[in-house]
């Protein structure tokens, strides 16, 4: 299956010091791309993760200090999902609910 992971640009995948979302979205990406799926996931440049890297912006945005406008990046990486929807069975967001109201009315890939 073709799977993408949209992760939130805030921390890196995973992070270096907490738990919180960003864990949780790498240690389910590395287990469906060792199960065999195909996994691209959406985060910051500074991720690591076994699957395919989108890098929608070059690091953490918590580290950036010019960053101030987060919502602006989510737009962002939410339109570089949606270039890339017809790529994938499966969009599963870890964003917010401005993800589904996005995607799901563009894409036909099933959105969770």
């Amino acid at each position: 299956m073709k799977i993408a992971q949209v992760a939130p640009l805030w921390e890196r995948v995973p992070p270096p010091s907490y738990g919180g979302i960003e864990l949780v979205v790498s240690h389910l990406t590395d287990e469906l791309v060792r199960r065999g799926h195909e996994v691209t996931l959406f985060a910051s440049g500074d991720s690591q993760t076994l699957a395919d890297l989108k890098a929608v912006y070059p690091l953490a945005l918590r580290l950036d200090k010019y960053v101030q406008d987060y919502a602006g990046y989510e737009t962002l990486e939410l339109s570089q999902v949606y270039q890339h929807a017809a790529e994938f069975d499966i969009i599963h967001s870890h964003v917010g609910i401005t993800a589904k109201q996005f995607i799901n009315k563009l894409s036909k890939a099933t959105f969770i």
